[in-house]
Order: structure tokens, then sequence, then C-alpha cells
């Protein structure tokens, strides 16, 4: 059996983070005070300065609020009419990043949105476009809103629309542009009503129908805020651990993302207690803003940080950690570290699944494509399926659980020590 040189520090570690309530105190203020903590919003600023306050109190040193500029969008009035064969009103919301618009067309429903539903480009020009949420059976990949958006977009599409394929969780959001006035309108409907007007087309052949929308896109200020435990013996080089802390307008964001960035405020606090004279190099934790409409602070991060990429050996993120599922490394195809996960796997003596896949879709993804090692926490083995009630207005607090927080903050801080 491996020995654990680190057994003293986990065991203080883990018996402080299995008997405090701090995480779940964390979260019912940034979840009930703060709100969705969306871009533009009182409760980001408010969740930014809540996030720089706890650092100092947790013992980070070098604390700073990084400011930067990017494209606010707010939420207007969105309507959506059958005009034709029938007149009624379907409820729907309006995605980041949607233009201003009025369009009036027929209606085409492209399933759940695999490559070949856009090929003939034809049918889809000037109309309506709908693409159920659902990542398309024997296509082999995850294909995201944005995919589905685009191939819509490039086939001459007056406007999309999102179909959640979930029952009873209403529409669900996500962005259709990165830091910039999307080029089409986009909106959302629930299952409910995306059946609806896909048995309509079915048995009348055609729908027409008016989309009006009405949002603002407008330059404002967001932050990274960033906070330290300094290296002992390599002190110009870091482990990055960072989730973001914006959730979506309509939602509180509990599991995502907020979940997983209080994992790592605990992680910090039983770090900072009790392993800070056994620190090897420097942990660096960023809660990063703007995630939700464009990966926006992790890039304004790495363009800001790039003369020290190369010092960073590994930068771990915590989206959405803290809900279900077991709470492993996956790691983004860096076979280097594959023998240190091994060894950490020896030491821990838990469930830490471990294995390599990759998404674009976090904030990893900016230090991937800039070269640095990147993983993400979460099952390896499992498979996705999709977001649940993630991206409504159901990610609530109520959905999170203290054990799995706890487990997120233990494997986290114990693997950072490492």
């Amino acid at each position: 059996m491996a020995t654990n040189p680190y057994l003293d520090i986990d065991q203080k570690m883990l018996g402080d983070i299995h008997t405090s309530r701090e995480m779940m105190d964390n979260l019912e203020i940034l979840c009930d005070d703060f709100g969705s903590r969306f871009g533009g919003t009182e409760g980001e600023r408010l969740a930014a300065r809540f996030f720089r306050d706890k650092f100092k109190a947790y013992g980070l040193a070098n604390i700073k609020m990084e400011p930067y500029l990017y494209a606010a969008w707010t939420r207007g009035e969105t309507t959506l009419q059958i005009t034709h064969p029938v007149q009624r009103d379907i409820p729907c919301i309006a995605l980041p990043y949607c233009p201003s618009a009025t369009v009036e067309t027929e209606l085409v429903s492209v399933g759940d949105g695999a490559p070949d539903d856009f090929k003939n480009a034809g049918r889809l020009k000037g109309k309506l476009v709908m693409a159920t949420s659902k990542t398309p059976p024997d296509v082999g990949r995850f294909i995201h809103r944005s995919e589905k958006y685009g191939r819509s977009a490039l086939a001459g599409a007056a406007g999309f629309i999102f179909m959640n394929h979930y029952d009873g969780l209403g529409p669900a959001t996500g962005s259709i542009a990165d830091n910039r006035e999307a080029i089409l309108p986009g909106i959302s409907v629930s299952k409910e009503s995306g059946t609806y007007l896909e048995r309509l087309l079915r048995r009348k052949g055609s729908v027409r129908l008016k989309l009006k929308t009405r949002n603002r896109t407008r330059q404002r200020t967001s932050w990274n805020i960033v906070g330290e435990l300094p290296g002992n013996t390599v002190p110009d080089e870091w482990v990055l651990i960072g989730c973001h802390y914006d959730g979506h307008d309509i939602s509180q964001g509990a599991h995502d993302p907020i979940s997983g960035l209080a994992a790592i405020m605990d992680a910090a606090r039983v770090l900072s207690a009790y392993a800070q004279d056994r620190i090897d190099c420097g942990i660096r934790f960023v809660a990063f803003g703007t995630e939700e409409i464009g990966l926006i602070g992790a890039k304004e991060y790495v363009k800001a940080h790039a003369d020290e990429l190369d010092q960073i050996r590994l930068m771990l993120n915590m989206d959405s950690a803290g809900g279900g599922g077991r709470k492993g490394i996956v790691m983004h195809h860096w076979p280097e570290l594959d023998a240190f996960f091994a060894k950490a796997r020896t030491q821990l003596h838990d469930d830490l699944p471990y294995g390599n896949k990759l998404s674009a879709f976090s904030d990893h993804f900016p230090f991937f494509e800039a070269g640095v090692p990147t993983a993400g926490m979460g099952d390896a083995e499992a498979t996705f399926s999709g977001r649940g009630f993630g991206h409504t207005a159901f990610d609530t607090l109520d959905k999170l659980h203290l054990s799995n927080l706890r487990a997120a903050a233990s494997v986290a801080s114990r693997t950072l020590l490492r």
C-alpha cells in the first residue's frame, strides 16, 4: 500500500470540510441575496466584492479585482405568435446577445439538429429554424446550442428557436454569440410549446410565426477576482484553480456554476489554514466573470497574463463541480500528467475517476488553446446526456446537497496540495 506523505494535513482538511457548513452559508448569500450574478447586474458587482472579501478572510495573498470591458446584454420584451393556421401566443425567452428584431415567416423544424439536418439550405433560408437541445443520436459527439444556431445562420435562416427537450423545465437559455450582438435573433421555448409547434406543422403542413424581440447590448465592466497561496520552494510556478461566478439572468445558477466556486473557496480556506508551509509551488484561485456569454473573463485573464502562462503547471476548472456525480479529474489530453494522478489516487483512498475528454465550452478552453495543461472536475467515465435543469429557471439552491459540495472541496484541496 502506498504511503501518504500528506496524511496529517489530509486529516485536518477533511475533518474541517466535513464538519463545516461554510459552503452552504456562502451559497445562500450568493444565490438568495445576489441572484443570478449575470453580467451587468448589481448581483454581479456584489458577488465580485464578496469573493474579494472572502479570499482576504481565508488568508489568501495578493488579492486583486482585475477589471475588463465587455459587451453586456440586457433582456427586453420578447413575444412569439402563431399567425397561421391558428392564432396563439407561445411563451418564449430571448437568448443572450439576441438582437432587437421583428420577424414574420414560416417555421421549419430540424429535430435534434444533426449536421446533416442543415444540408438542404434552401428549405431553411428566410425561415424560423427550430432545433431541440438534445444531442442527436448516432453523431458520436456532443452538439452545442451555438453550433445549431451557427448552422441555421449559415443556411440563411431569419431566426432560431431553441426547444428544451426536458419535460416541465420551461425554456432553456444560453448565449448565441461571444462578446457581441448576434447576427440573427434566437429564442427558446419549452418542450411542451415546441412539440405543439411540431404537431401543428405535421398536421397542417405549414406554420407561420411572428417573432418580436427588444434587447440591448452595451459596453460595461466586469472583473476576475484573484487570490494566492504563495509557494515555498518554487514561488514563480503555479497551479491555478478557477470557476466562473456569473449565472444566467433567468436563474440563480446554483449548480451551474456557483457550486464549483463554493468548493474552490472552501479549498482555499482549508489549504490556507493547514497547508501553507507544505506548499511547493503557488496556488492561484480565480473567480472568472462573464463565462456564460463567451468565456470572456477567462479569455481576458489569458490575455492579461500571457507572459505568465508557461509558469502554470495545471489549470483546474471547477465549473458546476459541487453538483451530483463522482468527483474525479477529467484531464484534457495531457498524458504527461497521467502518472501524477495515478500516484495521487493511491494516496487519497477515495473514488477518484480519472480519464481524458475535452469540451470547448467552459473557462479552461482559453488556457488549453494557449498551451496550458488543463483539467476539470467530474467523471470521465460518465456519458453526458444534457443539462437537465441547468440553464433554466429551476437551477436553484434547493438542488444542491452539502455532501456533494464537501466531496468536491475535499478532492480539490487534496489534489491541489499534491
